[in-house]
């Protein structure tokens, strides 16, 4: 049986048939050493067809494709022309070697080809690979690089530029940078605590939070300058009168001792820089939110959005956690607790990060474990809603709280819980509710916009003419101006002559509407007399037509013609 070799390159596809096989054999061993030598090489395998990528999109295009295993129209166009045809009805009499067994099953599948994918024909493709700019000659070893670099960086780009059009690897950074700035502010504020307490020993046991702390050591400074008059700042800074007026009294009964004035101020940057810090994690918690609610909306409704964000970065990506089993979900993060329980055959972890959920916490201690498994089932499904689904809205992970919610009353007070199918049910009609709302509004909003649009139309032509007429106006006072200028007349002795003109036209105009109607009165008189007339010679023909004499005569021309004929 023949057997022919498909080979993709950077530079196009190409077609390999190799012969004698049987005097090689199936042995791997045999073929590697055959490889290495291009004169042996050479006369097993040879060049049977190469067709080049047109450009270096279509490049990249075929290779997305063979990576998906997928096969495309130009290469089966390619395999159909070169290969040796198949008749109906019989076995083809060779086979067709590839890189991946999954793009021969497809190629089988589609176009009746048979292939293989073996260690001997993946020996023989990666002799190929080492000898392909000696198998075709216009190939040069400059271009062959050229191409794979291009190749390489357009595929590369595109593989980091696909994520489903979510960016969960900015909510695995943010979630990390958290963690790492909580540490931080806690070693820190020890620090200050620490270093502050040789000064004023008495206000760490007064205020226990880091962030308020830092703020009244800035605003303390020195124990002794504090007042009466600073315990309105210190009580607008703490949000507590009474705490206020003991932290004075505590300061003028110190038993700290006194620190110098570069000493202080090294400690109020050192405070400064806590509060930014402090300031910074706030923000950075609020970006996470909002990122959240962007990228997995249904598993931050579900679970919050630190635990989610903490889900997310320990699978590496929303679409490894959607890839999850609900049990692998259950115990991630406690990877080392499990590995230990199978070492020592003891008792395997119910839970990992999703303890941290505020229903683990309210669950009793004999329900967290079963809580925590029906837990990551929802923690999945909403996973996979967030990853899969083209809309986003959390309506899906509001549903699934409840259930969760319903499922802790079971077991505490024994209320059964609604049916799953019912539930999703109802998600999905409040899903196609929101959106038919949604194309209400947009259509409301695109009539009003073509409503405005067309009242700015009308007042912008409103505007134009009245500008036209102002400016006719404008036009029509500088000629007046003009011919006054040129006449040298008065204004008053213009207006007169105006008006008098003004009137003579006007009684003209009367005349000629006078005498024009007198000569309508006229013409119509005479034509309804001429009517008249008409009318009265009609009806004299009517009436001697209508006498016994014509009626004779009548009959008399008519015998006549008729004897003629």
């Amino acid at each position: 049986m023949a057997l022919y070799l498909l080979y993709e390159s950077a530079s196009g596809f190409s077609l390999f048939h190799a012969q004698g096989i049987d005097e090689i054999g199936h042995n791997t061993d045999a073929v590697r050493e055959s490889i290495m030598d291009l004169n042996r090489f050479g006369k097993v395998v040879t060049l049977t067809a190469f067709q080049p990528f047109s450009s270096a999109s279509d490049a990249l295009k075929q290779c997305n494709s063979i990576s998906e295993n997928m096969l495309t129209d130009e290469l089966r166009n390619f395999l159909e022309l070169n290969l040796p045809k198949v008749k109906e009805g019989k076995k083809a009499k060779f086979s067709l070697g590839v890189y991946e067994a999954k793009l021969g099953s497809q190629i089988l599948e589609i176009t009746g080809i048979p292939c293989q994918s073996s260690e001997f024909v993946l020996e023989i493709l990666r002799g190929i690979r080492l000898h392909f700019e000696r198998f075709i000659k216009a190939l040069k070893q400059s271009d062959l690089e050229k191409a794979q670099l291009g190749l390489a960086h357009s595929y590369s780009r595109a593989k980091v530029k696909f994520n489903v059009n979510r960016i969960d690897n900015m909510v695995i950074q943010a979630i990390f940078l958290i963690d790492t700035l909580d540490k931080d502010i806690n070693l820190f504020s020890m620090r200050i605590r620490e270093w502050y307490s040789w000064h004023f020993p008495e206000l760490a046991k007064i205020i226990n939070e880091n962030y308020l702390y830092a703020k009244v050591v800035k605003l303390i400074k020195d124990k002794s300058s504090l007042k009466e008059d600073s315990i309105s700042e210190l009580a607008d800074a703490l949000g507590d009168e009474d705490k206020a007026k003991e932290i004075f009294v505590a300061a003028s009964q110190s038993m700290g001792q006194e620190l110098s004035v570069v000493d202080l101020m090294n400690v109020q940057l050192f405070a400064q820089k806590v509060m930014d810090l402090s300031e910074f994690r706030k923000e950075l918690y609020e970006y996470l939110v909002t990122k959240m609610q962007d990228i997995a909306p249904n598993l931050a409704s579900l679970i919050g959005e630190m635990v989610g964000a903490r889900l997310i970065s320990h699978a590496g990506s929303l679409t490894n956690l959607a890839k999850c089993p609900a049990s692998t979900l259950q115990i991630l993060g406690a990877e080392k607790a499990l590995f230990r329980a199978l070492k020592t055959r003891g008792n395997t972890p119910k839970y990992g990060l999703i303890f941290h959920s505020s229903f683990i916490g309210r669950a009793s201690a004999r329900n967290k474990g079963r809580l925590a498994r029906y837990l990551a089932n929802k923690c999945s499904i909403a996973s996979r809603i967030d990853c899969f689904s083209d809309t986003n809205s959390n309506i899906f992970g509001e549903k699934l709280r409840e259930q969760v919610e319903e499922r802790l009353d079971f077991y505490d007070k024994g209320v059964a819980p609604r049916k799953n199918a019912d539930v999703m049910k109802a998600a999905i009609d409040d899903m196609l509710n929101k959106k038919t709302e949604d194309l209400e509004d947009g259509e409301e909003m695109n009539d009003l916009s073509e409503k405005s649009a067309e009242v700015a139309e009308k007042k912008s032509k409103k505007n134009k003419k009245e500008t036209r007429g102002e400016e006719d106006v404008q036009v029509q006072e500088a000629m007046n101006l003009a011919d006054g200028v040129v006449s040298g007349e008065p204004e008053s002795q213009k207006k007169k002559k105006k008006k008098d003109e003004k009137r003579k036209r006007g009684a003209d105009e009367a005349v000629t509407l006078n005498g024009v109607a007198d000569g309508q009165v006229e013409l119509e008189q005479n034509g309804t007399a001429k009517k008249k007339t008409k009318k009265k010679g009609g009806e004299k023909e009517e009436a001697n037509e209508n006498t016994p004499e014509a009626k004779s005569e009548k009959k008399k021309k008519k015998k006549k013609k008729v004897d003629e004929e």
